[in-house]
C-alpha cells in the first residue's frame, strides 16, 4: 500500500515562529502525497488566527485545513486529534509550529521509514532536538542561517547513511508509521496533558509493541524551541519526567546508555568533514 502523510501542526501562540514554519512548508517542495492540518489551540495571541486563515487563502490549491479550538486543550490532546484525523492509509507527521523544514526533509524521512516495517517513528537531525541534534547534543544550538540550513540538508541527502536506533523520537518533528499508530493508538493525555513526556511514553510503548524508534540522518529540520509555554517549561519538564519514570522506570538508564555509546557520533563527524566544519 502506498501511504500518504498527514502533517499536523499543533499551535499555541508563537506568531512569528509560526509564520516562518508555514513559509518553509510552502517553499520546500514535498514529493510525497500529503495534506496539512493546523490546529490552533485557542492562542491568546490574536494574530495567530488571521495568519492561518490568510495562509490557507493564499495557498488555496494546497490541501490545508485549519482548526480552531474554542478552549485551550494542551499539546497532547491536539496530537491525539491529529491521530484521529488520519485516514487509514496515512502516516502522521507531527510538526512543532517553531520548526523550519528544509529541502527534501519529509521525503528523506519516508525513505528511512520504508526500510523496515518495524520502524515506528522517525526523527530528523536538527540544531535543537536533544539526542538528534547536530553538530552535537551538548546544548541547544541556534537556528543556522538559510544558506547554511540548505547546505546541511543537501549534504545529508547526498550522502545517505543507515538509520540509527534511538530510545525515543523527539516530538518537534516526529513521523509515525501507520502500522505504529494502529498498534499504540494514542498519546497519554491523562499523564501528559500539556506535553513534555508524551512522545517519550509513546515511543517506549511502541518499543514494547516491537517497533523501532530511529533517527534519519539524511534529513534536517531546524527548531527554534521554547516558543510555547515558556514560563511553564521547567515545571512541565519536571512533572512530565516524574510521570515518565513512574510508567517506565528504566527510561533514564536506556537514554544514558545511548548517550554513552553515542551511535550517531560517526555520522556527525562524517557530515562535519563533508561540510568542512
Amino acid at each position: 500500500m502506498t501511504h500518504r502523510v498527514l502533517i499536523a501542526i499543533p499551535i499555541y501562540n508563537g506568531h512569528d515562529a509560526l509564520e516562518r514554519c508555514l513559509q518553509a512548508l510552502i517553499d520546500e517542495r514535498i514529493e510525497a502525497a500529503h495534506r496539512i492540518v493546523a490546529i490552533n489551540d485557542a492562542s491568546s495571541d490574536l494574530r495567530v488566527a488571521p495568519l492561518l486563515e490568510s495562509f490557507t487563502r493564499k495557498h488555496a490549491k494546497r490541501a490545508i485545513e485549519v482548526r480552531h479550538n474554542r478552549v485551550n486543550r494542551g499539546f497532547t490532546w491536539n496530537a491525539n486529534q491529529a491521530i484521529t484525523a488520519t485516514r487509514s492509509d496515512e502516516h502522521l507527521l507531527l510538526l512543532n509550529s517553531d520548526a523550519i523544514v528544509t529541502e527534501g526533509w519529509l521525503d528523506q524521512m519516508l525513505v528511512t521509514l520504508a526500510r523496515d516495517e518495524r520502524i515506528g517513528t522517525v526523527t530528523p537531525f536538527s540544531n535543537n532536538a536533544t539526542i538528534c541534534s547536530y553538530p552535537d547534543f551538548s546544548r541547544e544550538w541556534p537556528v543556522p542561517p538559510v544558506a547554511e540550513r540548505a547546505r546541511i540538508a543537501k549534504t545529508l541527502a547526498n550522502h545517505r547513511a543507515d538509520e540509527i536506533d534511538i530510545p525515543t523520537a523527539v516530538g518537534f518533528c516526529m513521523l509515525i508509521s501507520r502500522r505504529c499508530l494502529d498498534a499504540v493508538e494514542s498519546f497519554d493525555e491523562a499523564n501528559f496533558p500539556r506535553g513534555y513526556g508524551e512522545e517519550n511514553d509513546f515511543c517506549r510503548r511502541a518499543a514494547l509493541e516491537g517497533f523501532r524508534n530511529v533517527m534519519c540522518t539524511n534529513a534536517y529540520v531546524a527548531h527554534e524551541g521554547s516558543q510555547s509555554f515558556t514560563e511553564e517549561k521547567h515545571a512541565l519538564m519536571r512533572d512530565g519526567g516524574a510521570r515518565l519514570l513512574a510508567l517506565h522506570p528504566d527510561y533514564n538508564d536506556v537514554v544514558a546508555a545511548w548517550i554513552k555509546s553515542d551511535p550517531a557520533r560517526a555520522r556527525r563527524e562524517q557530515v562535519n568533514a563533508l561540510l568542512g566544519a
